[in-house]
């Protein structure tokens, strides 16, 4: 376009000698064009395994297949013929069949979640107990990992504090205050709901959704703030989940792969799985709740 309208302009106030530049401009530019097919690699894929293990919940994970980025569609395959054993603390071996279908879990979001196996009986998971999966398939394809339940940590308290502001510009921010134990490589999670999970009303998008590790306050108390964002009435819900450095670097690089996905200046995050021998995360949840109204 820019082209034309440079042979234009020539045309109209130097002459027929400027079509004999821009005749070459153009041959010079057609010269820089190639086209080169791209020979890509073949795609092995893998199992992606994502196992959220809860006290008092049945347990239940979801087994697919990655695909290749470029693929058409891009869409999880959910293979049929994996098998998964879970291993409780005391050595027994629990199998998870086999039966994809959407379930309510008793999880912080109260989403409902797709599982593609499932046990039958709730676990009892104590700070401590050491956990173990293994899933494989009729290719030879095997996945394990070893979870261990974090240590309790409590909510100490929640508190919130009201700007000078008046009417609907008046609003508090709150204030979460916990212990780190003086162990190392601990992390946290923190998420804030409005509503109250004891009369069955949590909104599932949270608030807030804060996770960081211990290593700069190991051993010391923590105090993790929000904006002013709620108003006198809301009914605010802590939830503290205290995991390990593992399943931390794995919702870091997931959130980088999100925020590099389709953006050409970001560089491409691999997931940090905690699991060994394909993609994905096994993990025990051990969180602690509280509930504040602002008033």
């Amino acid at each position: 376009m820019k082209i034309q309208f440079l042979l234009r302009l020539c045309a109209k106030f130097i002459g027929p000698a400027c079509f004999v530049f821009g005749g070459l401009l153009l041959t010079a530019c057609s010269d820089l064009q190639k086209d080169i097919d791209i020979k890509l690699p073949s795609y092995n894929s893998e199992l992606v395994v994502e196992c959220y293990l809860e006290d008092g919940a049945i347990p239940s994970l979801t087994v697919t297949e990655s695909v290749s980025y470029l693929a058409p569609g891009a869409l999880p395959n959910v293979p049929s013929d994996v098998t998964v054993a879970l291993t409780l603390p005391n050595g027994t071996v629990v199998p998870l069949g086999f039966s994809p279908n959407p379930q309510v879990l008793r999880d912080t979001v109260l989403n409902e979640k797709f599982h593609t196996h499932i046990g039958t009986v709730p676990l009892v998971a104590r700070p401590g107990d050491v956990f173990r999966l293994e899933a494989f398939d009729s290719r030879g394809r095997r996945v394990t990992g070893t979870a261990t339940v974090a240590a309790d940590v409590a909510i100490d308290s929640l508190e919130y504090k009201f700007n000078d502001k008046t009417g609907s510009a008046r609003k508090a921010y709150l204030l979460t205050n916990f212990r780190d134990p003086a162990t190392p490589d601990d992390a946290y999670r923190i998420l804030l709901h409005k509503g109250d999970p004891a009369r069955g009303v949590l909104r599932k998008k949270p608030e807030v959704d804060n996770f960081f590790p211990d290593r700069l306050n190991n051993g010391r108390p923590f105090t993790v703030g929000t904006s002013y964002r709620f108003v006198a009435g809301d009914t605010v819900t802590a939830t503290l989940y205290h995991t390990d450095l593992a399943y931390y670097n794995f919702r870091r690089s997931l959130n980088d792969a999100r925020n590099a996905n389709g953006n050409p200046f970001a560089q491409p995050s691999a997931i940090f799985s905690t699991v060994q021998g394909g993609v994905g995360v096994f993990t025990v949840l051990n969180y602690k709740r509280m509930t504040k109204v602002v008033r």
